[in-house]
């Protein structure tokens, strides 16, 4: 069976399912932020065909305390319970999606690599993608056959605040702030308390990485995007934030399709980052 590493088509996932069906463990990461509670009800209305639900405040963040930020990394070993759950183990195909950009279901790939399970993709155009092809949908839930999972963690894909601010202070790393241009200069916040960007970052909203339906671009167009944005530095220098580590997640994923292999992640990102009011704030545009 060909193992799927970044994205997926439709297609290729109807195949899948249809031929390696034991083999193949499909994620529905649906959410919006200003409704969590969304998730659920867009579940159990209709999903693909054996797709799990993995909630994003539920499943693929751990608990908020005063420190964190607002989608913290889950506790390993309990995130490895819930992949095991999932029915994921070592040879298993994983494909998340969501409604339709891959914003949420980048999150549940990061993390599944993070914990050194290579075989996850996104599902191009998501959701949306799937309705538009035709394709069957299921209202029943899941029923996963639980495997062992065995956690891998990559400890250099990620970087904490102090990190961060040291490695910009030696201009040791290129950090990526993937929120809309307007939050990024500190207008229209409205998640969090504080708006504005960590001095020294560089705004890339991930939503360049998509089409106007939410497909991703060509490879060779990511390419060509993120080494101008670079202007020669290494993707390895990448550091890759948001406002709660979740849209960061696509960022990093755009650049695996692109070739470009090596990019970190500050999971607390802007809302970790502005809970210690010692930290300084920027404002304004790129």
């Amino acid at each position: 069976m060909t193992s799927y590493t970044t994205l997926i088509k439709v297609p290729e996932l109807a195949h899948l399912l249809a031929t390696h069906e034991r083999a193949v463990v499909v994620l529905d990461c649906r959410h919006e932020l200003a409704r969590p509670e969304w998730s659920d009800t867009a579940y159990a209305q209709g999903h693909i065909p054996t797709a799990v639900q993995a909630h994003l405040d539920r499943d693929l963040s751990g608990p908020v305390t005063a420190s964190t930020g607002r989608h913290p990394l889950p506790e390993v070993s309990t995130l490895a319970r819930t992949f095991g759950a999932w029915g994921i183990g070592e040879g298993v195909q994983v494909v998340a999606y969501d409604q339709g950009n891959g914003a949420f279901a980048a999150r549940a790939w990061w993390l599944l690599r993070w914990l050194g399970h290579p075989d996850v993709a996104v599902l191009d155009g998501g959701f949306a993608a799937w309705q538009e092809a035709g394709l069957p949908l299921s209202t029943e839930p899941a029923l996963a056959a639980a495997r062992t999972f065995v956690p891998h963690v990559s400890q250099a894909a990620t970087l904490t605040a102090a990190e961060v601010q040291q490695a910009l202070a030696r201009d040791a790393i290129v950090l990526v702030d993937a929120r809309g241009a307007d939050r990024f200069a500190g207008e229209n916040e409205t998640l969090d308390p504080v708006a504005g960007h960590v001095p020294g970052a560089r705004n890339r909203p991930f939503a360049r990485n998509v089409d106007a339906r939410g497909r991703f671009l060509p490879a060779d167009e990511l390419r060509g995007q993120w080494q101008q944005f670079l202007g020669g530095r290494p993707a390895s220098e990448v550091v890759s934030m948001c406002g709660s580590g979740v849209t960061a997640c696509h960022n990093v994923l755009s650049l695996e399709i692109a070739g470009l292999k090596g990019a970190r992640l500050y999971p607390g990102s802007w809302s970790e980052w502005i809970r210690d009011p010692a930290r300084p704030v920027a404002r304004g545009p790129a």
